[in-house]
């Protein structure tokens, strides 16, 4: 398993941006890792996976077009460009990671998770 910190979280108006990122304690470059989201009384949802190469990417549809990953594996980082938030993306942000070759979109998939960050977007 791998440490993961990560960092970025605030409090914004709709239609900011917020760019979180994730350091990790290992080499990133044999690792897929993935953000995922939960908000207060819902279950934790996929929001964006990236391979261990950074060739496949997938997001949940419903951050689409407005959410972009990641990876500086010369850093051991995973990102999370976050653009026009909405009230609806305000939930605690966690990073995963597991040493696979395949790029995994189900939390269950992953064997190290990070503490979380706070992001609420509201006026």
């Amino acid at each position: 398993q791998m440490q993961l910190v990560e960092s970025g979280g605030g409090l914004v108006q709709p239609g900011a941006s917020l760019r979180l990122s994730c350091a990790a304690s290992g080499r990133t470059f044999t690792y897929a890792m993935g953000w995922f989201r939960q908000a207060p009384g819902k279950e934790r949802e996929f929001v964006a996976a990236i391979s261990r190469l950074g060739g496949n990417i997938d997001y949940a549809d419903s951050v689409k077009g407005r959410f972009t990953i990641s990876k500086d594996n010369a850093k051991n980082t995973v990102y999370l460009q976050m653009n026009s938030l909405k009230p609806e993306d305000t939930a605690v942000y966690y990073c995963a990671a597991l040493r696979t070759t395949t790029l995994l979109t189900y939390s269950s998939g992953y064997d190290s998770w990070g503490q979380g960050t706070q992001v609420t977007v509201s006026s």
